[in-house]
């Protein structure tokens, strides 16, 4: 079974879309299709993924495209919450970096949100 909830919170500067489930090729595209509906501009893309327990090449795929996408629209891309499956496929596919790499221009934040790592 793939069970996946997806939320989005808009805020002025910052969209936060939190995943819970596994992010493999059935579930990939809520996400996919919750992170579509931004705003365009610069803005941050928080992707929590402190739920997320597994997730196969098709969310890191999409984590990839979600990254290109930011980056070509003057906005970022920050992760939080890998667990050790998700984190253990971004190192052994060398991406880890790529896509947790710290920026010293974060964006504000609201109180509530766990501090992310941006890319």
């Amino acid at each position: 079974m793939h069970d996946l909830a997806v939320t989005v919170e808009q805020h002025p500067n910052l969209t936060v879309i939190s995943v819970t489930g596994e992010m493999d090729l059935q579930t990939t595209p809520a996400v996919e299709e919750a992170a579509l509906v931004l705003p365009l501009g610069a803005r941050t893309l928080h992707l929590n993924l402190s739920e997320v327990s597994f997730m196969d090449s098709s969310g890191l795929n999409l984590l990839l495209r979600l990254r290109r996408r930011m980056h070509t629209q003057a906005g970022h891309l920050m992760l939080s919450g890998l667990q050790e499956q998700p984190a253990s496929l971004l190192h052994l596919t060398e991406t880890y970096e790529l896509l947790t790499a710290a920026r010293s221009d974060t964006a504000a934040q609201p109180a509530r949100i766990q501090t992310p790592t941006p890319v």
